[in-house]
C-alpha cells in the first residue's frame, strides 16, 4: 500500500498536509533493535495520548540520533502506524506532529502495558470495595479519588490489608505488617507509612514501631550469658524483647502447664492470680513470627503442655489452633481452655456474626477440631453470635 497525501488548507499553494497509509499497519517483528528501543521511548513518552510534537520526539532521540529517529518516522509511516501531519517552510516539507494508529496494539506488540489499565482497575477497586464495619478506612478511602490511579490502587490495597489484620485479631511489627500486606518486610515506602499514620491508628491496629515484648507470668529464672531474670520476682508480670528470649541459654524452675490468653485484660487478670505451677502468656492475636520464635524458644527450655484460651468467636478458634501449631511441633499436649460454647451462652453481651465470621466458620468447620473448639463452632452456627473472653475469664 502506498502513502497517501490529504492538505489541510485549500489555498493554491498548501502549507499544511497530513501523510498517512491505510489499511492495516505491519507486524512490528523485524523492527531492529535500536529502531524498537526508540519506538518504546516514544510510546512512553506520549503515556495515555494518541498524538506528539515531532520536536518532542526528535529532542527525545537526541541529536546524536536525530537521523535514527528521521528513519524509523519513515517506516512507522510506511508501515501504516502513524499519520503525519507537516508544514512547508523554506520550500521542504517538515514534520510538526505524530499521531499514532492502532497505538493499543502497538505498545502489545512492544511489550508495553496498556496506559489506560490502572484508572480501569482503580474503578473495578472502588466499587468493589467497602470497608462498611470500618469508618476509619471508609474515611481514608474517600480521599483516594483524587490520587493518580496506580497511588490509589497500591494504597487502597493497604487499607484492605488493614481491614484483614484487624479481622484476624493479628499484632507485630510495621515488618510484620508490611509482609503481611506485600511479602515482605521492607515493601512498605517511608511516604506510605507516613500515609498510613494519618489514615488509622497504628498502634491500636497493633502495628508497632518499636521492639514488641512477650508478656509472660511464670515461676521460672532465665539464665542469659551476662545474668540472669527471675521472673517469679514480678508481682503481675515481665515484658520480654525477642533478642532477650534468644539469648536465654536455660532456665530453671518447674511449670505443669503454659497458658495463653489472647485477651489483654483477662491475661492480666490470670497473670496476677494465676497457679503456682502455671506460665501464663499474653497471645496476642494471630501469633506474629517474632512471637512464634520466642515462644518455640521457651518451649524447648521448659516443656509442658499447654491451654489455650482465646474470644469465643471464629477469628479466636483460628488464633488457638495457630498457637497450638507450636506445641504439636514440639509433640506435647495442647488444649483449649475457657473456650467452650457454655462459656459464651453465659455472656451477658454478645455480638452477631458478621459475613467474614460466617465464612470463616464454614471453613473451620471442614476440618477436624477439638471437640470443645467444634461444638462452640456449631452454637455460634446455630445461633449466629458471638463474644468476647474478656465477659467470663
Amino acid at each position: 500500500m502506498t502513502v497517501t497525501v490529504s492538505h489541510l488548507d485549500s489555498s493554491p499553494h498548501p502549507k499544511k498536509r497530513q501523510r498517512c497509509r491505510e489499511g492495516s499497519p505491519d507486524n512490528a517483528d523485524t523492527l531492529p533493535l535500536e529502531w524498537r528501543t526508540l519506538a518504546t521511548r516514544w510510546l512512553r513518552r506520549a503515556g495515555g495520548a494518541s498524538t506528539c510534537r515531532w520536536d518532542t520526539l526528535a529532542k527525545d532521540a537526541g541529536a546524536e540520533n536525530y537521523s535514527l529517529a528521521q528513519r524509523l518516522l519513515d517506516w512507522l509511516l510506511q508501515a501504516g502506524w502513524v499519520a503525519v501531519t507537516e508544514e512547508r517552510r523554506h520550500g521542504a516539507w517538515w514534520p510538526t506532529r505524530i499521531e499514532f494508529r492502532e497505538i493499543a496494539h502497538l505498545r502489545t506488540l512492544l511489550g508495553l502495558p496498556d496506559p489506560t489499565e490502572p484508572a480501569r482497575r482503580w474503578t473495578e477497586l472502588r466499587a468493589e470495595t467497602n470497608f462498611a464495619q470500618h469508618i476509619d478506612l471508609a474515611a481514608a478511602l474517600s480521599l483516594l479519588d483524587g490520587l493518580p490511579a496506580t497511588r490509589a490502587i497500591e494504597r487502597v490495597q493497604l487499607l484492605q490489608a488493614i481491614a484483614l489484620w484487624r479481622d484476624e485479631k493479628r499484632s507485630g511489627t510495621r515488618r510484620d505488617f508490611a509482609h503481611f500486606a506485600r511479602g515482605a518486610t521492607k515493601a512498605i515506602t517511608d511516604a506510605e507509612w507516613r500515609w498510613l499514620e494519618d489514615a488509622v491508628d497504628l498502634t491500636a491496629d497493633g502495628i508497632e514501631r518499636h521492639t514488641p515484648l512477650l508478656l509472660i507470668a511464670a515461676p521460672l529464672v532465665l539464665e542469659l550469658p551476662k545474668g540472669t531474670i527471675a521472673l517469679d520476682g514480678a508481682p503481675d508480670f515481665s515484658a520480654l524483647t525477642p533478642a532477650t528470649l534468644a539469648a536465654i541459654a536455660s532456665v530453671s524452675g518447674q511449670i505443669n502447664r503454659w497458658r495463653l490468653i489472647e485477651n489483654r485484660t483477662s491475661f492480666e487478670r490470670n497473670a496476677k492470680s494465676r497457679p503456682e505451677d502455671t506460665a501464663v502468656v499474653w497471645l496476642p492475636g494471630f501469633p506474629p513470627g517474632w512471637w512464634r520464635e520466642s515462644m518455640g524458644k521457651l518451649i524447648k527450655l521448659a516443656p509442658a503442655p499447654a491451654e489455650i484460651a482465646c474470644d469465643p468467636d471464629p477469628a479466636g478458634i483460628a488464633i488457638a489452633l495457630e498457637a497450638g501449631k507450636l506445641w504439636d511441633r514440639a509433640q506435647i499436649d495442647w488444649r483449649p481452655w475457657r473456650m467452650d460454647a457454655a462459656d459464651l451462652a453465659t455472656l451477658q453481651a454478645r455480638r452477631p456474626l458478621a459475613a467474614g465470621d460466617a465464612l470463616l466458620l464454614g471453613k473451620l468447620l471442614q476440618n477436624t477440631l477439638p471437640t470443645s473448639l467444634e461444638t462452640l463452632a456449631r452454637w455460634m452456627q446455630t445461633h449466629g453470635e458471638k463474644g468476647e473472653q474478656e465477659g467470663y475469664l
